[in-house]
Parts: C-alpha cells; sequence; structure tokens
C-alpha cells in the first residue's frame, strides 16, 4: 500500500485541487492531508471532493509543520502503507515525480525529490532566495556530516520500516528543520538514500508559511543534533 501525506494551512485554493490531480495519477493512492484548522476553510474544502481515499486529519490549531507532517506519517503506519511520500501543498512539487519516488524506494529506504543533483533545477525563485537556500543545504552538510546535496527537500518518499526504527514522536522539530532531522536520522540508522532528480516551481497561490521562528530554529537545530550524537 503507498500513501501521501501533505501538510496544510490556508492552502484552499491550492489543497483541492493537488489532491484531485495526485488522484487522477494515482488512482489507488491513500491520500492523508493534516490541516492546523485552517480559518480559510482548506479542510472542508478537501471533504467536499469526497475522493475515496481521502482522509483529511483537522488539528485544533496551528502547530507547525513539521509536527503535521509527523502525525500524517504515523497514521499513514497505522493503515497499513508501506511506502509514504510527502509533498508541500502549493503545486511547488510536481505530481507526476511520484511515481518516480515510490519506484526508487524499491531499492532504497528513502527517496528525496532533489532540487540540486545532477545540476539545480528551480524556477522562479529570485537569486537571492536561491542562494540562500544552497547556503542553508551546505551548512547542513558540514556541520551534520550528510552527504545528500538537498537536505531541505519536502518531497520524499519513506519505507515504513524506517519511519518505525526512527520513532517519530520523540522528533523534536516544529518547523521546517523537521526535514533535515529526519535525514539526520535516517542516516543514523545507516538507511540507504535516492535522490530523485526534480524540478521545484514556487508555490502557484497562497503565501510561504516561512516565519523568523522558523528560520531561527532551522538554524540552531543542526548543533542540537550534533550534541546529542555527541552525548
Amino acid at each position: 500500500m503507498q500513501a501521501l501525506v501533505i501538510a496544510t494551512y490556508n492552502e484552499s485554493l491550492n489543497a483541492p485541487r493537488l489532491v484531485r490531480e495526485v488522484k487522477e495519477l494515482m488512482p489507488d493512492l491513500t491520500i492523508i492531508v493534516v490541516d492546523d484548522n485552517s480559518p480559510d476553510g482548506t479542510a472542508k474544502a478537501v471533504k467536499e471532493l469526497a475522493l475515496p481515499d481521502v482522509h483529511v486529519l483537522v488539528r485544533r490549531n496551528k502547530r507547525g509543520y513539521g509536527t503535521a507532517v509527523r502525525d500524517g506519517l504515523v497514521d499513514a503506519c497505522k493503515r497499513g502503507a508501506e511506502f509514504i511520500a510527502t509533498m508541500d501543498a502549493d503545486f511547488s512539487h510536481e505530481p507526476k515525480e511520484l511515481p518516480h519516488m515510490f519506484d526508487a524506494l524499491e531499492d532504497h529506504d528513502l527517496a528525496i525529490g532533489s532540487r540540486y543533483v545532477g545540476g539545480v533545477r528551480v524556477m522562479n525563485w529570485h537569486p537571492k532566495r536561491l542562494l540562500l537556500s544552497l547556503f542553508a543545504n551546505y551548512y547542513v552538510r558540514v556541520i551534520l556530516g550528510l552527504k545528500t546535496l538537498d537536505c531541505t527537500s519536502g518531497y520524499r518518499a519513506y519505507r515504513r520500516e524506517l519511519l518505525t526504527k526512527m520513532n517519530l514522536k520523540t522528533i523534536r522539530s516544529n518547523g521546517y528543520s523537521f526535514l533535515v532531522e529526519m535525514l539526520w536520522r535516517a542516516a543514523r540508522r545507516k538507511a540507504s538514500m535516492a535522490e530523485v532528480p526534480i524540478l521545484f516551481v514556487e508555490r502557484r497561490e497562497g503565501e510561504s508559511k516561512m516565519s523568523g521562528g522558523v528560520i531561527m530554529e532551522s538554524v540552531f537545530m543542526p548543533f542540537r543534533l550534533r550534541l546529542t550524537r555527541r552525548m
């Protein structure tokens, strides 16, 4: 069984269209949308699609991207999914790449939709933002000793066995540093990883959820993880 986890907050213009497009591409895929009680009615809009094997988990308040994805992964495991993917709700990750992500799990524990393996494939970003992303990935690799070129990509696919070993309930990160923590935990468990080339496109509608607090957590989390490793 294959499943997809999508974390949402105020994505009523994107999430329903994304879910519909993914189901057209992969009709048998189970989709789990984790919504932080979006005031714009995202959860309601997805539920109204009434599509088979589409589940909406509504949390009471805004608790962050990291915990939303974590809760979705836990739920997917409980439903019996063996291969579980994650992607953003804003169409920055193209649905047509999903089959390639799942295919990579035939020989690996973790597949990463990479913007940087084999060259840079990012569209509609300001050069400063691209440079910041490249630096952030270099920063993470240096501090944690990771070999992955795109450590901060949210387009991923995991084997259930790996997620079970990683003890998801103990994940510390609330924001996007969750992605780095997950990768670090996978590396510590000597997981086999593949970087699948993808094209990353700037969101179609809505606003970015990146905040000052999220950025600060991302800056300090690699040091916390390294300290944990030493202890």
